[in-house]
């Protein structure tokens, strides 16, 4: 009786705005990543709260949006507590405006000198630790930028200058809410769609609560798909590769908009047809002469971008830093740890030198098959075809942060599958790797979230393929 009284006031989604508010408010303010419990009851409430209010307010997009930039805001001056990637990206900004090439120098340098070129610098390391501490950056010149914003307006607070990348997340975000709108709109699938990333508890917290700028990227993405779908392909080219170069996922995107060319360009004007003997090439020279101006312009765009920081120490150091992801780091793997233990079974040691680089090798193969071998795609099946290259390679990668599935879900919410969603969810459970001293994973716990991953990702696409409603999730 109660709940029916809530409904028919339409006073339960505000109750559930103020009940997600305060859950919010205890993650930002009130939890360690070590309290495992409490980080798993709190993320299970406000995710199934998240859900109900999607389902609830489904044509209410102001409500939805409003009550997005309500969690977010929450966060402002929060330290993140799950991640502390953040400090690296205060330092790297710093140096910057002294001077110096972040990609030439790690911090551990100058600490290990007694040198301090920055304010806090002693605080700003030890808060990212000795294992950051000790690499050259990975990060890409827009990531960059935007770390040197917070540099100019925070140069002496770690706490301002986490609120002023804060910001810049929640800008972008509120960027793809936009673009994603409006290519849902052009799509014809239900703009709601978009709210299952806008309003995920995921993407607040990993994103806005933690500093990941997987959100920047995202917008970029989203943009230049948008500019794609309205044939601006110049700027959208030019849009993409300020998000490959926030972050350098979209590079494994490339080989996708082979065909898409071909496709956009095969109906030309009749009477230049008639005008023209070799009538079924002219389109297809064109769609060629396009996806190389497409290219061209993307890299020469990343190029320039990138122009500021090169020299040859650079390259050198940037290589071997990206490399470190597949031939040293290991975290909340699915099929690598699997063929790391056939490893072990052979060899009596850990492969990953050798099972590293091959992984991505399938990755690559796969990403070039439907690239080259499926014909007439359109922007939905672009979109799809992105979100399952992306999912092998996170599915084959021996590093998966949580993070690294906002991708995935931001692609997700374009087509017909909830894999990435659920996902979403049960991805919290990486997090008790923390739950130890020594930060150790349980592969009882890994392999129960791949569990569900895998079996919602085989449901969906082997098995209910042709069941699933066109244009919803």
């Amino acid at each position: 009786m109660f709940n029916s009284i809530l409904f028919k006031t339409k006073k339960l989604p505000l109750l559930l705005v103020l009940i997600s508010a305060v859950l919010y408010s205890l993650f930002a303010y009130n939890l360690e990543r070590t309290a495992h419990l409490k980080l798993i009851v709190l993320y299970t409430a406000v995710f199934f709260i998240f859900y109900k209010l999607v389902q609830l307010n489904k044509d209410n997009f102001k409500f939805l949006a409003l009550a997005a930039f309500i969690f977010r805001a929450l966060f402002v001056l929060a330290i993140p507590n799950l991640s502390q990637d953040f400090y690296r990206f205060i330092w790297d900004g710093r140096i910057i405006l002294e001077g110096l090439n972040p990609y030439l120098y790690t911090p551990e340098l100058f600490i290990a000198n007694n040198q301090f070129p920055i304010a806090q610098a002693e605080e700003l390391y030890a808060g990212m630790g000795a294992l950051n501490g000790s690499h050259f950056t990975n990060y890409p010149p827009i990531n960059q930028l935007c770390f040197i914003v917070a540099g100019i307006f925070a140069n002496k607070s770690i706490v301002g200058a986490a609120m002023v990348l804060r910001l810049l997340i929640i800008a972008a975000d509120f960027g793809t809410l936009y673009f994603g709108k409006k290519l849902l709109e052009k799509l014809k699938l239900p703009v709601h769609n978009i709210f299952w990333f806008i309003l995920n508890p995921f993407i607040i917290i990993e994103l806005t609560g933690n500093l990941h700028f997987e959100g920047v990227m995202v917008f970029f993405l989203v943009w230049s798909l948008y500019l794609l779908h309205c044939n601006k392909w110049k700027w959208a080219a030019v849009v993409f590769a300020l998000s490959i170069t926030t972050k350098l996922v979209p590079l494994m995107f490339l080989p996708l908009f082979f065909w898409w060319f071909s496709k956009r360009n095969t109906t030309v004007n009749q009477t230049e047809l008639s005008l023209n003997k070799n009538k079924k090439r002219v389109p297809i020279f064109e769609g060629i002469t396009k996806l190389v101006a497409f290219y061209s312009i993307i890299i020469l765009t990343t190029l320039l971008l990138f122009a500021p920081f090169f020299s040859t120490q650079f390259i050198n150091n940037y290589s071997k830093t990206v490399g470190l992801w597949f031939g040293n780091f290991e975290f909340n793997a699915s099929i690598y740890y699997i063929a790391r233990e056939i490893g072990y079974w052979f060899r009596g040691y850990n492969e990953i030198a050798i099972i590293g680089k091959a992984l991505p090798v399938i990755t690559v193969l796969y990403i070039l098959f439907l690239s080259f071998f499926r014909k007439k795609i359109d922007t939905k099946k672009l979109i799809t075809a992105m979100l399952f290259s992306f999912t092998v390679y996170l599915f084959l990668s021996t590093t998966v942060h949580p993070w690294y599935i906002a991708t995935i879900l931001i692609l997700s919410v374009f087509t017909n599958y909830k894999f990435p969603l659920v996902w979403s969810f049960i991805v919290i459970i990486s997090y008790l790797a923390y739950a130890n001293a020594d930060n150790t994973e349980n592969l009882w716990v890994i392999g129960l979230e791949y569990m569900v991953v895998f079996s919602v990702f085989i449901w969906e696409v082997f098995i209910t393929k042709k069941r699933l409603p066109k244009g919803s999730l």
